[in-house]
């Protein structure tokens, strides 16, 4: 497996039969395919937050950052 994405070649070559996408409900907008073999393939996507923190100095042009802080 890639780092860049995922293979999936359990579905390869099947033929779509519906797909659906559901709203988001908290955990994430869901995708459903059915496949006309009688399965189907789904999968979520949800965006996370993310937050950067850092101590800096303002003045003129780009603020000197003191200190970043990891948050991960």
């Amino acid at each position: 497996m890639s780092d860049d994405y995922i293979e999936c070649p359990q579905v390869s070559g099947k033929t779509i039969k519906a797909l659906r996408i559901y709203k988001d409900t908290g955990d994430g907008t869901e995708v459903l395919i059915d496949l006309t073999d009688g399965t189907s393939f789904t999968f979520s996507l949800s965006i996370k937050p993310t937050l950067e923190a850092a101590v800096i100095r303002p003045g003129v042009g780009e603020p000197e950052i003191l200190h970043r802080y990891d948050l991960e």
